[in-house]
C-alpha cells in the first residue's frame, strides 16, 4: 500500500466577517494542527460564488478571512495560506471529479438540500457540485487528514469516495482516503438565538452571533440577551439535551477556557443563567479582542495582505501542479 506523507488541508468561505463559530470550529483548532502537521490553509472563494456575491465585498472577504487566519495564530511563514482560485489545480482537478463522482451521491447530501430548500430547481449547477470541487481541494494536495464539524462529515466521506473510486477506474493507487479531524465541544457553536440553529452569517438577528470584529460592549451585550429560560442551569448532561441554549452557552465556554464540560457544568449546576453569561462575556472578551486588534492592523495594509497570499498561492501551486499533471497522464489527456 502506497504510503502517503501526511498533510492537513482545510479552508474556510470568504462570504462576510468570520464569527465566533468559525473561530471555535475551525480557526482555532489550524493553530493547534499546524504544530503537529503540515498544512495548507485556503480562502475557499470558489465555494463562496455557488450563491450571489458582491464582486467588492467578495474581494475585501478575501482579505478580511486572511487577516482573522493570521491573527488567530496561523503561522503563514511556516504552513500554507493562499486563495482557492489562484491554483488553478482545483478547478482542472475538480472537473476530472465531476466526471467520477455520481449524479446519486451528490443527490444525498443532506446540506444541498438545506441550501437549496424548495427552490432545488433553480439553484446553481455550483451549489449542487461543490462537493467534488471540495474533494478537489482536497486531493490536490494528497491531504490525509481535514478537521471537519460535524455537518461537513458526509462532504468528507464523498471525497473519500471519489478518491476510491477514481483509484479503482484508472487501476492506480494515487489518492489517498483522507481522515476527519474533529475537534472539541464546541465543534459546532450554535446560534444565541436558538440553540437548535448553527451559527450563521447569514442568520437577520445580529444577536444570534459573535463577530470576531465586534467590540467588548458588543460582546458582552449580545451574551446578556442570548436566549435562556427562568430556571436554573442543569446539573447532568442528559438534563443538558433538553435545553439546547443553555448546552450551547457551557460548550463556548469550555471551549474558550479549555476546560471539559464536565467541569464547566459542575461548577455552574443549580445557579442563575446570568453567572454563566457574565462569565461567558468575560471569557469571550479575554479572546476576542486581541484577535480583533491585530485584524483591524493587518487590514490597514493590504498590500502586505496581498503580499502573504501571492506567496501562499506559489507555494500551493508548487504541491499542487505535479498531482495534476500526474492525474492528467492517469487519464490520458496526456
Amino acid at each position: 500500500m502506497t504510503k502517503f506523507q501526511e498533510r492537513v488541508f482545510s479552508g474556510v468561505q470568504p462570504t462576510g466577517t468570520l464569527h465566533l463559530g468559525n473561530y471555535l470550529g475551525a480557526i482555532k483548532n489550524f493553530v493547534e494542527l499546524q504544530n503537529k502537521y503540515n498544512c495548507v490553509y485556503c480562502v475557499v472563494d470558489q465555494h463562496a460564488i455557488t450563491v450571489d456575491q458582491d464582486p467588492k465585498e467578495l474581494r475585501s472577504n478575501i482579505l478580511e478571512v486572511l487577516a482573522s487566519f493570521i491573527a488567530a495564530g496561523v503561522d503563514y511563514k511556516k504552513q500554507i495560506i493562499f486563495q482557492q482560485s489562484s491554483v488553478p489545480a482545483h478547478s482542472q482537478l475538480a472537473w476530472v471529479f465531476n466526471c467520477v463522482s455520481r449524479i446519486g451521491w451528490l443527490n444525498r447530501m443532506t446540506q444541498f438540500k438545506d441550501k437549496a430548500g424548495k427552490n432545488k430547481e433553480n439553484v446553481s449547477v455550483g451549489l449542487m457540485v461543490y462537493p467534488n470541487l471540495m474533494a478537489a481541494d482536497i486531493l490536490a494536495y494528497l491531504a490525509t487528514h481535514v478537521p471537519v464539524g460535524d455537518d461537513q462529515k458526509q462532504h468528507l466521506e464523498l471525497s473519500r469516495d471519489i478518491a476510491q473510486k477514481f483509484n479503482n477506474d484508472f487501476g492506480v493507487e494515487f489518492f489517498p482516503q483522507p481522515e476527519p479531524l474533529i475537534y472539541g465541544s464546541a465543534t459546532r457553536v450554535m446560534s444565541l438565538r436558538d440553540g437548535s440553529k448553527k451559527m450563521s452569517k447569514s442568520d437577520p438577528s445580529d444577536f444570534s452571533r459573535i463577530l470576531l470584529t465586534d467590540d467588548d460592549d458588543t460582546i458582552t451585550a449580545k451574551i446578556k440577551k442570548a436566549k435562556s429560560d427562568s430556571e436554573l442551569i442543569p446539573g447532568s448532561k442528559e438534563e443538558l439535551q433538553s435545553k439546547p441554549e443553555c448546552l450551547n452557552l457551557i460548550n463556548i465556554l469550555s471551549a474558550t477556557t479549555n476546560q471539559s464540560v464536565d467541569q464547566v457544568l459542575s461548577h455552574y449546576a443549580g445557579k442563575e443563567y446570568s453567572s454563566l453569561k457574565k462569565d461567558l462575556a468575560d471569557s469571550l472578551v479575554q479572546v476576542i479582542s486581541p484577535i480583533r486588534g491585530e485584524i483591524n492592523n493587518l487590514l490597514n495594509n493590504q498590500d502586505e495582505l496581498n503580499v502573504i497570499l501571492a506567496e501562499g498561492t506559489e507555494k500551493a501551486a508548487a504541491i499542487a501542479n505535479p498531482i495534476i499533471e500526474e492525474v492528467y497522464k492517469i487519464v490520458g489527456f496526456k
